[in-house]
């Protein structure tokens, strides 16, 4: 600061008063006040007759002497200028006589320099002639705090924020224009009424108690109020709060400014909305419930209706096509909802449009305008016919026609859209860095959305992947605002996040029937007719999250009147998983045609998944060329059982596979103590096989473990619920039984797949079975051929005879020579007549064919040819070599 401004800042500044004084034409002080007095420091006797030139601070020539007057709006003369004397007498013009003011620099009795305000106003005679100078004087600084004072008075009353300031009582004090419209109340009236008896709305509780807490701790806060208007729709208010404090730091008053904060309030909504929707929409796999999630977290705080049509196409078999619908289209109501109640739909189809623009049964009219006749798009556009059952009504579909022929939402409003306010999220949210905007066409103003009970409608397409799958309409009434460019930028987010979801749970639902169909293939069609078992099955393919997966069973007949039962579990689901059953199905299937024991066929089965994983991992990360999909190493467990009715005993080997439960007629349930060896494509352990003997009407239950595993529960409280279950149903017969079990077990969807096989053993009466020790001496021969032949007599098939007799004779004479005793033949009268011969050699025959001068070479080939099937099979003792033979009808 230069040394100017140090004088100037030791110069004594006028006292905060204002001086009046009065003067005659000649600028003759005649009349002195007390704030002069004080101002100057002159007594009134000191200055009256005084010439006012003399109070002049002169600090140069000139000094004291008058100047031209300044002009009345304010010019700024010489510090030490007056106006001259006016001289007085008829005929002066009054115009000439003006007010005069502008700064004048004063000396003060002690001698020090003042500088001051000076305002001289002309005194007139009834006939407009000056008779003297009123004077009035004020410190510079007095005259800035009054400017000071009245644009802050100006600021208050012309902001654009509501203000109100408050006692320390919360009484009235002062208000601004903007909060007396607010209130619908001037300041006059508001002024000293009570906070509670001038706003006894309830909405304004929050707010009074925030300001009473100011009072209180006089530090600043901040409160958010919602409140409704006349037409109750809300809107979001903020306010901040202080204290004002006076010399001795006690709260006198509080000030409060409120800001309409609705568009941010709103962006909030609708932020709050989007992010509900991503957890609440697509929460199943399933088309119509995705729809009626929309429609749940839409109404009632976006719309106040809404319904959801989806095109029929997407519930059948028929390819969609790319881009908008171009073809006349039948829709299928999937959602509809009000904000006065639930208006969910059964999902029927309820109109459709075709070429002659008309609709089919069920249409209803509905805020999307699907009333009457299905109007025509716009031009190139072909007739699309939306179905809209709703409660208000619409007068015609041209919305929804449009929305499908373009792919482009439209908005419908009953009048013009309202303006953003200024202190919105605009300018953040629109491209451009500009405030959101309509799209091209958009809003459509139309009068006559009123006749349907709403002031807006907005109709947006489900598009999926390039895709129409359906159109959404949403409708606003009384309690909501009319629909805003933000508010389409939002419908479209939901419209595109719900088609997603939608087109998602189609793909799925069609991979899972087709998955289900290749298992259903794949799975036996109907068990096979035989004797030893009476048998039932349940299967249960897995709830919709989980997808189709690998459980299978199967039912296998065996020579020598046995049957193979037959129980695995793929790892995994969908496509994959089926395709990995069908495979080990007929590895299964395939392998028990040659008829090896349970331990040795699953021997065999993991021989064959390690070969397939070896292939799988040969492939490495390249993706199945057929499917696409990514070749993964196959994990699988099996259990392998075969029942004799004969001995009535069973044989059964587990890999990884849940053992069995056996019934026994008095309804003790028990399960086999089988080796749960390693699950298929470990490699490197062996598999133990365990032999029990059935008394004749158990029941054996195979199963997956999806039937223990349901609901949650662990393994051991299945298998006890198990038990429970199979004891409770033990006297039905195995249909009844695996009814029973299967509501006990799955009440509900199940989880993952769940296979279950009940078969109910059955006994060969010992008269339908012959056998016969044979003596290892070719002499032997003819005495079994008639053994044989008197068997058949005694059954009355005297008709095989002569076949069996040529059987017998060349498959013991085979026994006999190349195998090692004892030797055995047995006949069995079953389904069909089997003939066995058993030695305990472990080799077996080989079909050949003799060449035209070998002596031997063709006892098998006669065998094949005379009988319905051979084959030989390995047990414990040796090898048994068997052959079947048709009954002949019954007459």
């Amino acid at each position: 600061m230069g040394a100017g401004s140090c004088d100037e800042a030791q110069e004594p500044q006028a006292p905060a008063y204002t001086a009046t004084a009065t003067a005659d034409a000649r600028w003759v002080l005649t009349g002195w006040s007390e704030g002069a007095r004080r101002m100057l420091g002159y007594s009134c006797a000191e200055a009256v007759g005084r010439p006012a030139a003399e109070l002049l601070a002169g600090d140069g020539p000139g000094a004291g002497t008058a100047a031209a007057p300044a002009p009345a709006s304010g010019g700024t003369p010489a510090l030490l200028s007056l106006p001259p004397p006016v001289p007085a007498g008829p005929g002066r013009n009054p115009a000439e006589v003006l007010p005069w003011s502008g700064p004048v620099a004063l000396r003060h009795r002690d001698g020090h320099r003042l500088e001051l305000d000076l305002c001289a106003y002309p005194l007139l005679d009834g006939g407009g002639c000056s008779q003297g100078w009123l004077l009035t004087a004020e410190s510079q600084g007095l005259r800035q705090r009054k400017q000071d004072r009245e644009i802050l008075e100006r600021t208050f009353d012309q902001s654009p924020f509501s203000m109100w300031i408050y006692d320390a009582d919360l009484r009235f004090w002062r208000v601004n224009a903007a909060a007396a419209r607010l209130m619908e109340a001037g300041e006059d009236e508001m002024r000293g009424r009570p906070f509670e008896t001038a706003v006894p709305d309830p909405s304004y509780v929050g707010f009074r108690e925030r300001m009473r807490q100011v009072v209180r701790t006089g530090e600043p806060a901040r409160h958010i109020s919602f409140l409704k208007e006349g037409s109750g729709q809300e809107r979001a208010w903020a306010s901040s709060i202080w204290a004002a404090r006076d010399e001795s730091d006690r709260v006198c008053a509080v000030t409060a400014w409120g800001l309409d904060m609705s568009e941010e309030y709103w962006a909030r909504r609708r932020l709050v909305l989007l992010n509900e929707a991503s957890r609440s929409i697509g929460l199943t796999l399933d088309m119509v419930r995705t729809t009626e999630e929309l429609a749940e977290v839409v109404v009632p705080r976006f719309a106040d209706h809404v319904q959801v049509d989806l095109l029929e196409s997407l519930f059948g078999n028929g390819e969609l096509r790319d881009g908008p619908v171009a073809d006349p289209v039948r829709l299928r109501r999937t959602a509809q909802r009000s904000a006065g109640g639930d208006g969910r739909r059964d999902g029927r189809a309820d109109g459709y449009a075709g070429a002659d623009g008309k609709t089919g049964p069920g249409t209803r009219p509905g805020p999307d305008g699907a009333r009457g006749p299905a109007r025509r798009g716009p031009e190139g556009a072909a007739p699309t016919g939306p179905t809209a059952p709703t409660a208000p009504t619409a007068p015609d579909g041209l919305a929804v026609v449009e929305c499908l022929a373009t792919g482009r939402p439209s908005v419908r409003l009953a009048a013009e859209p309202e303006q953003a306010a200024s202190f919105g999220f605009g300018p953040v949210l629109g491209p451009g860095h500009g405030p959101a905007c309509w799209p091209a066409g958009n809003p459509v103003v139309d009068p006559g959305v009123r006749a349907e009970g709403f002031h807006s409608v907005m109709t947006v397409p489900l598009i999926a992947r390039g895709t129409v799958l359906g159109v959404a309409v949403l409708a606003r009434g009384a309690h909501l605002r009319p629909f805003s460019a933000d508010d389409l930028m939002l419908a479209e987010e939901l419209a595109a996040r719900t088609a997603v979801c939608i087109d998602n749970a189609r793909r799925f639902a069609r991979e899972r029937a087709a998955a289900i169909t290749l298992q259903r293939s794949l799975l036996p069609q109907r068990l096979p007719g035989q004797t030893a078992v009476e048998v039932a099955s349940r299967y249960l393919p897995a709830g919709a999250r989980a997808g189709i997966g690998g459980d299978w069973f199967d039912v296998i007949p065996l020579s020598g009147a046995r049957v193979a039962l037959v129980v695995g579990d793929v790892v995994g689901h969908g496509l994959h998983a089926s395709a990995s059953m069908g495979r080990l199905r007929t590895a299964v299937r395939t392998l028990a045609e040659v008829d090896l024991p349970p331990d040795e066929l699953l021997t065999h089965l993991d021989d064959l998944v390690l070969h397939l994983n070896e292939e799988a991992e040969g492939l490495g990360a390249e993706a199945d060329p057929f499917g696409g999909v990514p070749v993964t190493d196959m994990g699988a467990t099996c259990l392998y059982a075969v029942y004799d009715p004969v001995s009535r005993r069973c044989r059964a080997a587990s890999a990884g596979h849940p053992a069995p439960a056996v019934v026994a007629p008095d309804g003790t349930v028990e399960f086999l103590p089988v080796s749960p060896g390693p699950p298929l494509g470990v490699g490197g352990l062996p598999f133990e096989a365990v032999e029990v003997e059935l008394d004749e009407g158990s029941l054996i239950a195979l199963y997956t473990d999806g039937l223990l595993e349901a609901r949650g529960r662990d393994v051991d409280e299945g298998l006890e619920r198990l038990r429970r279950a199979l004891a409770a149903a033990h006297t039905a017969d195995p249909e009844a039984t695996g009814n029973a079990v299967v509501e006990e077990m799955v009440p509900g969807a199940a989880p993952d797949d769940v296979a279950l096989l009940l078969a109910r053993t059955r006994a060969l009466a010992p008269h339908r079975v012959a056998t016969w020790q044979v003596e290892d001496d070719p002499a032997s021969v003819p005495r079994a051929r008639k053994l044989a032949a008197e068997q058949l007599a005694a059954w009355g098939l005297d008709d095989l005879t002569f076949v069996v007799e040529l059987v017998v004779s060349e498959l013991v004479t085979n026994a006999v020579r190349y195998g090692r005793p004892p030797v055995r033949l047995r006949l069995i009268r079953d389904r069909t007549l089997i003939c066995e011969v058993s030695d305990s050699s472990a080799t077996a025959p080989h079909l050949r064919r003799a060449r035209a001068f070998d002596e031997g070479g063709r006892g098998l080939l006669l065998v094949a040819r005379l009988m319905q099937g051979w084959g030989a099979r390995q047990d414990a003792g040796g090898k048994t070599i068997w052959a079947e033979h048709p009954l002949p009808p019954r007459p």
